[in-house]
C-alpha cells in the first residue's frame, strides 16, 4: 500500500455508464487509489449537467477528483489532462463504459513491482450489454519481451487496449502522454513506450471487462475509415522492421478491419471489397481468423 495508483476515467456523453466504472475502482482489493474523472463534455451541454448530477455524491464523499475540461478536447487530450492532475506513483486508465474486476490493480501493480517495470499490459474480456462474454483478447503471440520483438508484435497485432495499461507516472510524463489523434491514441502511446526503450511487461490475465453497446461509439462511419487508413500509412514507417510474412499480416489485418467497419457502418460495398482484398492478401490468415471466430462463438 506504499504506492498510490491513479485511475484516469475520461467521460464523454456516457454518464449512464460512468458510475459503474467508478464503483468498479472503489471495489478494488488494492485501496491506495485515486480516481480522476475527466469530464470532456461541452460545459453548456446537457451531457455535462447529467455527468455532474450522477457523480455528485462521489465528489461530496471525496471519492473522486472531478476535472472539468473547459471545452471538448477528445480522448487523447482528456487523458493527458488526467495525467497532469494525477499524483499517483503509477497511472492506469479506464474508459467510462468499462469496468475493472476486483483484483485488477493489485495484480498488475504487484507484477510491475516484482519485475521492476516501467509499463505493462494485460488481456481483456469483451462482453455485450447483458454481460455475456463474446470475445477474449490475449497476446499469446508475445513470447519475447525485448523491445525489438514487442515492436514487431505491436505493429502486427496492437498491444492494446488502454484499459489494460499501467505506467510509472514519471515515465508516462517523459513520453508526453497521448498523441492528439482521433483514433489509435493507445497504439501510438505503446509504440512510444517501446521505441523509448521502457521496460515493458505482459501479464497474461484479464481483469478488465470491455463492453460493446449501442451508445456513442467511434468505431463506425467515415471518420473511422479515414483513421484506419491513416494508421496503416503510419505503420508503413516500420515495415523495414518486419519480414515479408509479417508485412502481409499487417495488410491482411488492415483490410479485415475495414471490412468489419463497412458492416457496422452499413457500407456493404466497402465491406465486400475489403473482404476480398483480405482473402487475396492471405488466404491462410483469412481462414485462420474465421476458424478462431467460429471457435470463440462455439465456446459462448
Amino acid at each position: 500500500m506504499n504506492y498510490k495508483v491513479s485511475v484516469i476515467i475520461p467521460t464523454y456523453k456516457r454518464s449512464e455508464f460512468l458510475t459503474r466504472a467508478i464503483d468498479s475502482v472503489l471495489e478494488q482489493s488494492y485501496k491506495n487509489v485515486e480516481i480522476i474523472v475527466v469530464d470532456d463534455n461541452d460545459p453548456i451541454s446537457d451531457f455535462r449537467s447529467q455527468t455532474e448530477d450522477r457523480i455528485k455524491e462521489y465528489i461530496e464523499r471525496a471519492k473522486v477528483i472531478y476535472h472539468k475540461n473547459i471545452t471538448n478536447m477528445g480522448g487523447a487530450l482528456a487523458r493527458n489532462e488526467g495525467i497532469s492532475v494525477a499524483s499517483g506513483d503509477y497511472i492506469t486508465f479506464l474508459d467510462d463504459d468499462d469496468v475493472y474486476e476486483e483484483m485488477k490493480i493489485e495484480n498488475q501493480l504487484q507484477y510491475m513491482l516484482d519485475n521492476n517495470l516501467d509499463a505493462s499490459f494485460t488481456n481483456v474480456k469483451i462482453c455485450n450489454i447483458t454481460g455475456k462474454l463474446i470475445d477474449y483478447r490475449d497476446h499469446k503471440y508475445v513470447t519475447d519481451l525485448s523491445n525489438g520483438e514487442l515492436l514487431k508484435q505491436h505493429i502486427m497485432h496492437h498491444l492494446t487496449p488502454t484499459d489494460t495499461y499501467m505506467f510509472k507516472r514519471e515515465k508516462l510524463i517523459e513520453l508526453k502522454g497521448f498523441d492528439d489523434v482521433t483514433m489509435g491514441q493507445e497504439f501510438r502511446l505503446m509504440l512510444k513506450a517501446i521505441v523509448g526503450n521502457l521496460r515493458i511487461g505482459y501479464l497474461p490475465r484479464a481483469d478488465v471487462i470491455q463492453y460493446i453497446h449501442d451508445a456513442e461509439r467511434i468505431s463506425v462511419g467515415k471518420n473511422k475509415i479515414i483513421a484506419e487508413n491513416e494508421l496503416y500509412e503510419f505503420k508503413k514507417n516500420y515495415f523495414s522492421k518486419l519480414n515479408n510474412s509479417q508485412i502481409k499480416y499487417v495488410k491482411f489485418r488492415h483490410y479485415s478491419v475495414l471490412a468489419v467497419v463497412g458492416v457496422r457502418s452499413k457500407e456493404y460495398k466497402l465491406s465486400i471489397v475489403n473482404l476480398c482484398l483480405a482473402f487475396l492478401t492471405s488466404p491462410k490468415y483469412f481462414f485462420s481468423e474465421i476458424f478462431q471466430k467460429l471457435r470463440m462463438n462455439s465456446m459462448n
